[in-house]
């Protein structure tokens, strides 16, 4: 039997589109779970705010001025820091151990409550201190957190205090250690500038004769840096030059096409030339293709291709020729300036070598007087700054004791407890959602298991199994009979529905309603008028019986086992007109063996023969093999889902598994689905719908078949 492979709205099986109601549909159906976990995070962030210690903050703000420019001047460098490292490094002193260290000494922090357990007490106090630099100022805020708001405010000032007698103190002693070492350094250079000063006197009355001028040098030497600049540049050019022309001749000597060497083929009118022979090559193929090679056309095409072809290699041999031109002009340029510049230098090399020890001695003489003059400005700046004490750091605002906590923050904590349990919350709902890939809507039908959907069936809420097995009949107007009369509209308006006559009910698993399914649609189908019958297919656990109120030995079983030849002797009449029932009867001991026996498939050939409808309930498929066996020998086969139960990889296996054995499968019914309670967010429109039709019938009198049925099932 074909099977048709349904072709969905969704032909790549691509995810589905979210949407806001998809989300809103998640919160309402997890929304148990949503509450609980909120409550959770927020009464966890209560119970933080009540147990929590309060923490005092208290400030002292401190202004830290540019240091003297001129304050450490040593053998004419300064040693000054940029202003950015240096604020750096400030931030970081106050926050250093060895300040914060002196502050537990002072203040005796070792012994403070919220300190004395601590292994590292300094840490921990460092902990408690934040340095804040306020942005575009020289400002900073010294911060301190205590539980005890006087103990925060005397931290944070010996701080501030302790870090500005620091500053004073490193300022000082580096002033007296610099004017040391200065002194020292001014009396040799002292002594080397006399020397040096007496040595260049000498050396100008022993070379009286010879003038020392710098115009003469300057004359020669600018002459030798033009000239070995341009030698410099003409060489290299010349080299360049050669280069190219030794990779021309290389080209060439090894048989290299000479439009196919770079310093050709880049030469951008060759390009052009190349790109014009393009154009008119074909032009001369399409010409060629409409006109012999006597045509006018021809020959003006073809001896236009040939002028390009020429006017190429005339400018590829220009250009060859202008490289080799090029290349000897530059090495005679270049030969031409290291002449110039050799000259230069023999005349340079001839004033200097009278000049070179007047220069040396001369220069020692300015370097001896410059550095002498510069160690004794600096001596007497840093003996000043030394004696004035001059420090850049002073306290803006003093820390004052805080009146209110800054930790915890309570209605921060509580926005954040309620802002972090809603987004817990819908975290782990969406999480779980995510986990969830049970079946629960016609998409799902559709996109997973590519079955064509037949209906959705209703929570049936009955007090029996025959109320509930039953409910086509004995409640004709109910929802669940709706969705029954749905189900059996979509199957006769499918494409070829006339040969499905025999229609076999199966599941994935047990328990998902194939039973009440089978017998609703075969009572559905009795009331259009057709002469049904319905077989309960299940030898193992069969359940027809019950929803008939039928129990007899002979049934299905006997008949394959030929304990009765008869088959009108195992047809049981209903109350339901054109409806009649196969029971299984007694549970045989081998039912593979007799649901693959030929006395079964001449059973079922009979019943279509007799019958306009038959509908057989068969087992789950992925409990036994009976229900592929007897789907084989029906028209097609109709395959329930319960709602939000079976997975959606499970059920695909099983459809995929019907599919493999070549049985048609019919469509999907979905059963079981709570529209007025805890599923209506997923089928709400589907709930109003019916809501309205019962309460019109509610209005009319009530449902009439509610009590006959029920006399007659009891009377069964």
């Amino acid at each position: 039997m074909d099977n048709e492979i349904f072709d969905g709205p969704n032909q790549s099986g691509q995810e589905e589109t979210i949407n806001l109601r998809h989300y809103w549909h998640v919160v309402l159906e997890r929304r148990w779970l949503i509450i609980t976990a909120f409550i959770s995070v927020f009464v966890l962030s209560l119970i933080y705010l009540f147990k929590a210690t309060p923490i005092y903050e208290a400030t002292t703000q401190l202004k830290i001025n540019p240091e003297s420019d001129n304050i450490l001047r040593v053998e004419g460098f300064s040693v000054g820091r940029q202003e950015q490292d240096y604020l750096q490094t400030q931030y970081k002193t106050l926050t250093s151990r060895s300040l914060i260290g002196t502050v537990v000494e002072q203040l005796r922090l070792d012994q403070d409550e919220r300190y004395a357990q601590a292994i590292d007490k300094v840490g921990a106090v460092v902990r408690d201190v934040q340095v804040a630099p306020i942005r575009l100022s020289r400002l900073v805020d010294i911060k301190v957190e205590h539980p005890d708001p006087a103990k925060a405010a005397a931290i944070a000032n010996a701080v501030a205090t302790n870090f500005i007698q620091l500053n004073l103190d490193e300022k000082v002693d580096l002033a007296l250690d610099v004017v040391r070492r200065l002194e020292e350094e001014a009396d040799s250079q002292k002594s080397k500038l006399e020397q040096a000063e007496k040595d260049l006197q000498a050396y100008s009355k022993s070379n009286a004769m010879v003038s020392f001028e710098e115009g003469t040098e300057n004359i020669i030497l600018q002459a030798l840096n033009e000239y070995a600049t341009g030698h410099a540049k003409a060489k290299s050019e010349a080299l360049s030059a050669q280069s190219a022309v030794q990779q021309v001749d290389l080209f060439l000597k090894a048989g290299v096409s000479k439009h196919a060497i770079p310093q050709i083929a880049n030469n951008l009118p060759i390009q052009e030339l190349k790109r014009s022979l393009e154009v008119a090559e074909a032009e001369f193929a399409t010409i060629k293709k409409r006109y012999r090679h006597l045509h006018p056309e021809y020959i003006r095409a073809e001896e236009k291709v040939r002028s390009f072809r020429t006017s190429i290699d005339s400018q590829a041999d220009y250009l060859i020729e202008a490289l080799r031109h090029s290349a000897e002009m530059a090495q005679a340029e270049e030969v031409r300036l290291r002449e110039l510049v050799s000259e230069q230098e023999k005349a340079l090399l001839a004033l200097k070598d009278l000049r070179i020890d007047y220069n040396i001695l001369k220069r020692g003489a300015q370097q001896n007087d410059t550095l002498y003059r510069s160690i004794l400005t600096t001596m007497e700046e840093t003996r000043l700054t030394g004696r004035n004490k001059i420090n850049n750091i002073v306290v803006v605002d003093s820390a004052e004791v805080p009146l209110n906590p800054v930790k915890p923050r309570k209605m921060l904590t509580i926005f954040l407890g309620m802002v972090g349990g809603l987004g817990v919350a819908l975290g782990l709902a969406f999480f779980v959602n995510y986990l969830d890939d049970s079946i629960k809507s016609q998409d799902d039908v559709e996109t997973y298991l590519r079955l064509p959907f037949l209906g959705y069936v209703p929570n049936i809420k009955a007090a029996n199994v025959q109320e509930r097995d039953l409910q086509a009949h004995i409640h004709p107007q109910s929802n669940g009979a709706e969705g029954f009369r749905t189900v059996r509209a979509t199957i006769s308006l499918t494409h070829n529905a006339e040969k499905y006559r025999m229609i076999s009910v199966t599941s994935t698993i047990p328990s998902e309603g194939k039973s009440l399914v089978a017998s609703n649609l075969a009572i559905v189908t009795a009331q259009t008028g057709l002469k049904t019958i319905l077989v309960d297919g299940d030898l193992r656990r069969p359940s027809v019986h019950k929803a008939f109120s039928l129990h007899s030995p002979i049934g299905l079983a006997a008949y394959l086992m030929e304990e009765v030849k008869d088959l009108d002797s195992i047809v049981r009449k209903t109350e339901v007109p054109n409806l009649d029932v196969i029971c299984c009867g007694s549970v045989p001991s081998t039912p593979s063996e007799l649901i693959g026996s030929k006395r079964m498939a001449e059973f079922l050939k009979m019943l279509s023969e007799k019958y306009d409808r038959v509908v057989v309930d068969c087992p789950p498929i992925s409990a036994v093999s009976d229900p592929l066996i007897i789907a084989a020998m029906t028209d097609g086969v109709v395959f329930v889902t319960k709602f939000n139960k079976i997975r959606r990889e499970h059920a695909r296996k099983s459809v995929q598994r019907v599919q493999n054995a070549g049985i048609h499968i019919i469509g999907n019914v979905l059963n079981d689905i709570d529209f007025e309670g805890k599923d209506s967010y997923y089928y709400s429109y589907y709930y109003y719908q019916n809501r309205y039709y019962s309460s019109h019938y509610r209005t009319g009198g009530g449902d009439p078949g509610i009590k006959d049925g029920k006399s007659k099932v009891e009377s069964n």
